[in-house]
C-alpha cells in the first residue's frame, strides 16, 4: 500500500510574512476598535500599548523576513561564484535585529532613540572593555569572512600556528583538522596576524618539488631521462602534466637536480613524495648508480618544499 506523501514544511519566510501581515493588521485596527468602546471603559487604557506592542512585534518579524529573503537570494549562486561567507550573513542578521530591537524598545518605552542609544552606548563601552579579547576575535572573524582567504574544506597553513583542513569558520575561532586527525581551534585574531598559505586555491592541484644530488660521472642528459622514465609509472601524480627535471647546482661533489611534479590535492602530498622518492631510487639502483661519501655533501641529498613557488 502506498503511503501518502508527507506535507512539505512551510518556509520560514512565509511564516514570517504571515505573522507580519497579521500584526500590521492588528496595529491598524486597534485604533478604530477601541474607539467603538465607551470613553469610560477600562480597556481604553490599553489602546496605545496594544498598538505599540503589535508594531514592535511587526518590526522583529519584518527583520526576520528580510534576512530570510536576502539569505535565500544570496545562496542561489552559480558554479563559478564564491559562496557568501556565513559570517557576513550572521552579521547582517545581527544588525537587522539590533535595529528592530531598538525601534521596538523605543515604541514600548515611549522614549526617543537618542536616549536609548546614549544608555546602550555606555553599557556597550563597559562590556567592550571587559571582553576586548572576544571583540578582537570577532572583528577578525568578520574581516576573514569579508576577505575570504580560505573556505571550508581548504587545506591551509597558518604560519607558526597550525596546518590542516578548514573544518569550520566561526565568529571567534577557526577549526582545522590536521593530517593526523587532530582537531585544532585557533582564535581569529591570531590567524589575522599570520601569513596564510592556501593549498586549495586557486585550484586543488599544485606543483611540489624535491632536490637530489647525483654523481658527476652520470651525464646530465642520462640523469634527466632516467628520472623522467622512472616517474612515468607514477600513479599518485596528476595525469597529463609530466614532471620536469632541472639542474640547480654543478660541482665536484655532484650535480644537484630539482624534480618538479604536480600533486592532485594537498592531503595526498606525502603519498606523492614517497612514490617519487621510491621510483627514482629504484631506477638509480637498476642503472647501477653508486654514491661515494664525501665530507662536503651527502651521497644523495633529498630535500622538498610544501609547495613549489616557481611555477
Amino acid at each position: 500500500m502506498k503511503t501518502p506523501d508527507a506535507p512539505s514544511a512551510i518556509p520560514s519566510w512565509l511564516r514570517a510574512a504571515a505573522a507580519l501581515a497579521l500584526l500590521v493588521l492588528v496595529a491598524a485596527l486597534a485604533e478604530p476598535l477601541f474607539q467603538r468602546l465607551p470613553a469610560a471603559h477600562p480597556l481604553q487604557g490599553w489602546r496605545e500599548p496594544v498598538r505599540n506592542a503589535a508594531l514592535a512585534l511587526a518590526l522583529l518579524f519584518g527583520a526576520h523576513l528580510l534576512h530570510a529573503l536576502v539569505s535565500t537570494r544570496l545562496s542561489q549562486r552559480r558554479k563559478w561564484q564564491r559562496p557568501v561567507p556565513k559570517v557576513l550573513l550572521d552579521l547582517f542578521r545581527v544588525l537587522l535585529f539590533a535595529a528592530a530591537t531598538l525601534l521596538a524598545l523605543s515604541l514600548l518605552l515611549r522614549q526617543g532613540l537618542s536616549g536609548l542609544l546614549t544608555g546602550s552606548g555606555l553599557v556597550l563601552a563597559v562590556l567592550g572593555f571587559a571582553i576586548r579579547n572576544v571583540v578582537a576575535d570577532t572583528l577578525s572573524g568578520i574581516a576573514l569572512g569579508i576577505e575570504a582567504p580560505f573556505r571550508m574544506g581548504d587545506w591551509v597553513r597558518i604560519e607558526t600556528l597550525a596546518q590542516g583542513r578548514v573544518q569550520e569558520i566561526g565568529w571567534r575561532t577557526t577549526r582545522l583538522v590536521t593530517r593526523d586527525s587532530t582537531y585544532v581551534i585557533l582564535p581569529n585574531s591570531q590567524i589575522s596576524r599570520q601569513r596564510i598559505t592556501n593549498f586549495s586555491a586557486p585550484r586543488k592541484e599544485y606543483r611540489d618539488h624535491v632536490e637530489l644530488t647525483l654523481p658527476v660521472d652520470l651525464p646530465v642528459a642520462e640523469a634527466r631521462e632516467l628520472i623522467r622514465v622512472a616517474l612515468d609509472g607514477a600513479h599518485s601524480l596528476v595525469d597529463g602534466k609530466p614532471p620536469e627535471v632541472q639542474v640547480v647546482q654543478y660541482g665536484p661533489q655532484g650535480i644537484s637536480y630539482r624534480v618538479k611534479y604536480w600533486v592532485p590535492q594537498h592531503d595526498r602530498e606525502p603519498m606523492c613524495r614517497d612514490e617519487v622518492f621510491s621510483l627514482i631510487d629504484l631506477a638509480l639502483r637498476e642503472r647501477g648508480v653508486r654514491f661515494e661519501r664525501t665530507p662536503a655533501a651527502a651521497p644523495c641529498a633529498l630535500r622538498g618544499t610544501m609547495r613549489d613557488e616557481t611555477l
